[in-house]
């Protein structure tokens, strides 16, 4: 367990290099978000993964999953709705940051946030130590699709980390995705200018038969590197997620290491 503020979560931590914080989507760390945790590991990384939501190592089954967004939605850790403003877990995700740099060294730390926790990994560049933040399908503020989950000054404060130190923020997801739509990249990108990397996916290119949380409560391409991704070679997400990984690689592998194009 790792505490700050009173506040006690675990955190499962593999790998030895520069640290990686791993952000599961809902309805938590399911089978396919410790996949993509290993794979990180496997590249040469430490990755620490914070118990935010649900029960560990579940199979995202339909009414447990739905059960578990319902609890996030109303939990005081969490600002689901409105927009404007972090949640105030992203404090507590910060220290862990900051704690994960001291333990493992390296130039810094790299943020992979997903859905529910999408956005944290920007929030986080408030933290020193955040040198490479990838955000997959950010889906918060759920009432909002245009909206962000960042307070203006919070989001002028990152905008100015990423122009100081050259870094960029990548960020995926699928088109015609509900929860994270164009209008949300479209607020990304006039936030953060070229420090704003996004890509998209074709639909087309989602695995067609996610675990039944995705297939009956989502109901459209999400999850790209979980739930929607096809792990064969020559697939479009598979790509994504070597992409990914490279530029977390790349990006803290060598202190002077120019952000990954």
């Amino acid at each position: 367990m790792v505490t700050f503020d009173g506040a006690a979560r675990a955190v499962y931590v593999s790998g030895t290099g520069p640290a990686v914080i791993v952000m599961a989507e809902m309805p938590g760390i399911s089978p396919d978000v410790a996949r993509f945790a290993r794979w990180v590991r496997d590249a040469g990384l430490t990755v620490y993964m914070p118990s935010l939501f649900g029960r560990d190592g579940a199979y995202p089954e339909a009414e447990a999953g739905l059960a578990v967004f319902k609890r996030a939605c109303v939990s005081a850790e969490f600002r689901a709705f409105g927009g404007g403003a972090a949640s105030p877990v992203a404090d507590w995700l910060r220290a862990l940051a900051a704690l994960a740099h001291r333990e493992c060294g390296g130039p810094g730390v790299g943020a992979v946030g997903m859905c529910f926790t999408g956005n944290f990994a920007l929030t986080m560049m408030l933290e020193p130590s955040m040198l490479a933040p990838v955000l997959c399908q950010p889906s918060l503020p759920l009432d909002n699709p245009a909206g962000l989950e960042i307070s203006p000054e919070d989001l002028a404060s990152v905008r100015e980390v990423l122009d100081r130190e050259n870094l960029v923020v990548r960020a995926y997801r699928f088109e015609g995705d509900r929860f994270c739509t164009a209008a949300r990249f479209a607020a990304y990108a006039e936030a953060l200018g070229p420090r704003f990397e996004p890509r998209v996916l074709s639909a087309a290119a989602a695995n067609p038969a996610p675990p039944p949380f995705f297939e009956q409560f989502v109901g459209c391409a999400h999850s790209v590197v979980t739930a929607h991704l096809i792990d064969a070679e020559g697939e479009p997400t598979a790509a994504v997620r070597d992409e990914i990984i490279a530029f977390l690689v790349g990006r803290l592998a060598d202190q002077g290491a120019a952000p990954q194009g």
